[in-house]
């Protein structure tokens, strides 16, 4: 059964572009089943396809999208499926576009969070793919602030940079609905003036987000953020404002697109939380605020690392900081350092990561009170630098320092940074562990494990499960059994 009616115009655009990039038909076959096996999909081409393909027969399901991100990646430039002839189905890659107009990356953005907040589940089961970093932080980097952002009104170009006085946080109710502004999303009609306060509301729903993942994990409040995106922040993209206010708004848009995408990779679904990424990475180039967009290479480095993806994480954070230069405050420095030191650790380069630690230490060091800190940046203090330096010689295996470092860093790490102080708990019962120390290991790693239970963070689950998966050596020994135990009667 052919996929499409006889009667077919020959694909000259598809020939033209196999021809650029220099492929057999059989080559571009190959190249598409392989990119088709990084989705789970045993696609099984050949080159009689292709020719079928050039003859005007369309390819069905993910396939488009997936012969043009392969054309993507050979050319070095963002390919649709409809520049190669083809119909656009199902698209794979759909939110990796990096934008060429602010109002495409509200378009490409909007759709993910309309997406994301109804009931497709699917989209939360979207693979990563380490070849989709490439072309958004390269065009990132070469790139600059949008000409022109403002909407709706004359305009004075004033591109913004740094962050407004915050406002008083705004209360949710327990169950944690989205929040909501005085007027509601109906009430706001097209080309709607934004104001100063619709951004302050922005900004205050971020840090009421960030503090309840910091405390009880991505997946608590998530969908919450998400709808808000939603219904709040989409009408105010579409909205009225002039020069500066847009370069705020589209600042604020950027860092809770940033943060949708930090809570759904708490949650392990990494395909949308790079989507996310890529498009807040966008965000922040409307608003011209260059050091935001390294904070969210920075993070997408810092998930390329935990999934094992060590050599991307390291571009990511040479990006990050090539593109800030070396203006940035001392404590952003040592944030891009740490963020290479740990992507050098993951890969066990012992010299590039220690080098890297010195860097971020020194950096750190250079800090001054009364230094201008952006508002992202301020968590980074000796807690946290001490908290990279124990992932660091944990992945080493240098199991004394890491242990120094991460008790260091639970004397220092307030609270409410719940999660973060779980982490540096698994490192320093790994090292502790790693030390033949067998009973404080299993102590605390209960205690973890305990923290895990309460939380909803599948990062925290799954630093108690390496820990466990480090423990099959002594699996019959006293302290283990007890920790079994202990774990046993969380459930």
């Amino acid at each position: 059964m052919t996929e499409r009616p006889a009667q077919r115009t020959p694909n000259r655009q598809l020939a033209a572009l196999i021809s650029e990039a220099g492929f057999s038909n059989a080559g571009l076959a190959r190249r598409v089943d392989q990119l088709g096996l990084e989705h789970g999909l045993d696609l099984r081409y050949d080159k009689t396809s292709v020719t079928r393909w050039l003859r005007g027969q369309q390819p069905r399901g993910t396939t488009p999208a997936l012969i043009a991100e392969v054309f993507t990646r050979r050319l070095g430039r963002r390919l649709s499926a409809q520049d190669l002839g083809l119909d656009a189905c199902a698209p794979v890659y759909a939110g990796l576009e990096f934008a060429a107009t602010p109002e495409e990356a509200v378009d490409i953005v909007s759709g993910l969070w309309r997406k994301d907040s109804g009931s497709h589940a699917e989209l939360r089961k979207i693979a990563f793919t380490p070849a989709g970093l490439v072309v958004p932080s390269r065009d990132w980097l070469i790139g600059r602030a949008d000409d022109r952002v403002a909407r709706g009104e004359p305009t004075v170009r004033v591109p913004v940079q740094s962050r407004p006085a915050p406002a008083k946080p705004i209360a949710l109710p327990a169950q944690v609905a989205p929040p909501a502004r005085p007027r509601a999303q109906s009430e706001r009609g097209p080309g709607q003036k934004v104001t100063g306060g619709d951004i302050s509301a922005l900004r205050s729903v971020g840090d009421l987000f960030r503090s309840l993942d910091d405390q009880y994990g991505g997946g608590h409040a998530r969908q919450a953020l998400v709808r808000y995106l939603e219904h709040e922040c989409e009408p105010m993209l579409r909205g009225s404002y002039g020069e500066q206010t847009g370069r705020r708004l589209f600042a604020a848009a950027s860092d809770l697109t940033r943060l949708a995408g930090w809570t759904s990779y708490d949650i392990a679904a990494h395909g949308l939380a790079q989507r996310y990424f890529v498009q807040a990475l966008r965000l922040a180039q409307a608003a011209g605020d260059r050091a935001y967009g390294s904070y969210v290479l920075v993070t997408m480095s810092r998930q390329a690392v935990y999934l094992g993806h060590g050599r991307e994480a390291v571009q990511l954070a040479r990006v990050a900081q090539q593109g800030v230069g070396t203006n940035a405050p001392p404590v952003v420095q040592a944030l891009l350092h740490s963020a290479e030191a740990r992507a050098h650790g993951v890969l066990g380069e012992v010299r590039a990561c220690t080098g890297a630690l010195v860097r971020a230490e020194r950096a750190l060091e250079a800090a001054r009170p009364g230094d201008e800190v952006p508002y992202w940046a301020r968590f980074f203090d000796e807690a946290q630098l001490a908290d990279e330096f124990g992932h660091c010689h944990r992945d080493l295996q240098q199991f004394r320092a890491a242990a120094q470092h991460a008790e260091r860093s639970l004397q220092l790490r307030a609270p409410a940074f719940a999660r973060s102080r779980l982490f540096c708990r698994v490192v320093l019962a790994t090292a502790r562990l790693g030390l033949g120390e067998l009973d404080q290991a299993c102590t605390l790693a209960a205690e973890a494990a305990g923290q895990a239970a309460e939380m909803r963070s599948v990062r925290a689950l799954e630093y108690v499960r390496d820990f466990e998966r480090r423990l099959e050596p002594y699996k019959d020994a006293a302290p283990v059994r007890g920790y079994r135990d202990r774990v046993a009667a969380l459930g």
